[in-house]
């Protein structure tokens, strides 16, 4: 639930609710309310678009060739090879494109640590750095060097959401996937000081700072053995966050279990559910046991390494998996 902050007009805490609270599947994004409205019936397909940017609907060309269906969700990435970041451009183009095609809009960011420059690699001082203790600090305190470093950082791609806005798509933005996945710089940080606070500080500055108002924002969890704990030690707080998703990569084998499926429903608090990233895809016979998980999104070419063209084809063509044929587009004015 939403709360405009409004508190000084308002000493009555029943009417303040009543007022300016924000009903489920009632928000500002078309895209999202759809989400609301599917959510026990019926799954997104998507599909990730790894790198390279220069071709940004690689993958999602490929499993429309492969299943004879398009994906609903299209994804992007900001990246961080000095190739990649060059092409960002491209990648927003396609975002636009995919928008006024009726796709859901999904990008995230496999960043570079602020204590480095940018662009930068798969290495431990790129994406797989690792901040001290004092490093931290200095990044999630206000006027700090970090701090300041990763403000310019958002500023950079502040432009490209700025473009979307612009153009009236809205955007499922997942920053800081995988928070209890300790080999990426910013995360595996518990806590109220950890890899939640550097979120809503990315958040506030984004939102409020730069105005941008077409971002949908995901907050993303990986499922290893310890989720139930996790979902607690990394919630920014569900005034941060409008969807709640886990990446289902299956480190300790038990795949689409329904402990997994009910821990993310509980935090979520009525909120939608999806499958951020996965390798192995779902069936659409676990989709049904599990009918709130609202989209999936597979990773790339880890979807056909892992999964077979019947596999594929028969979750694409299920009728409780949407496609875009089954979309209802979004076109619209520009979001204010």
């Amino acid at each position: 639930m939403k709360i405009i902050k409004m508190v000084r007009f308002c000493t009555l805490p029943v009417l303040f609710l009543f007022l300016y609270s924000e009903s489920p599947g009632q928000t500002n994004f078309k895209s999202l309310n759809y989400l609301y409205s599917i959510s026990g019936s019926k799954t997104v397909a998507g599909i990730h678009n790894r790198e390279p940017n220069s071709i940004p609907s690689l993958w999602t060309d490929s499993i429309t060739i492969k299943s004879g269906k398009t994906p609903g969700l299209w994804s992007g990435d900001f990246l961080f090879l000095p190739e990649d970041i060059k092409a960002r451009w491209d990648m927003i183009y396609q975002a636009e494109k995919s928008w006024k095609k009726g796709s859901l809009v999904n990008i995230m960011w496999h960043t570079c640590s602020p204590v480095h420059s940018e662009p930068c690699a798969w290495n431990e001082t790129g994406v797989l750095d690792h901040l001290n203790d004092a490093e931290w600090t200095s990044l999630i305190t206000e006027g700090g060097e970090l701090n300041i470093t990763w403000k310019k950082r958002l500023d950079e791609i502040a432009m490209y959401m700025q473009y979307l806005k612009e153009k009236g798509v809205e955007v499922f933005f997942r920053p800081f996937h995988e928070m209890n996945q300790p080999v990426f710089w910013w995360a595996g940080r518990k806590g109220v000081d950890g890899t939640a606070k550097l979120y809503q500080i990315t958040h506030d500055y984004l939102k409020y700072t730069k105005g941008l108002t077409n971002l949908i924002w995901i907050w993303d969890i990986q499922d290893f053995k310890t989720l139930e704990a996790d979902l607690i030690d990394y919630n920014p707080g569900s005034e941060y966050w409008d969807l709640l998703a886990m990446d289902m990569y299956s480190s300790d084998g038990t795949g689409y279990t329904l402990s997994k499926y009910n821990a993310c429903l509980k935090v979520a608090g009525g909120k939608p559910i999806a499958i951020g990233e996965c390798q192995l895809l779902p069936t659409s016979a676990e989709l049904l046991g599990q009918p709130k998980w609202t989209f999936f999104m597979s990773w790339a070419e880890l979807t056909v390494k892992n999964n077979t063209l019947p596999q594929i084809k028969e979750l694409y063509k299920a009728p409780n998996v949407v496609t875009l044929d089954e979309l209802p587009g979004w076109q619209g004015k520009p979001i204010n």
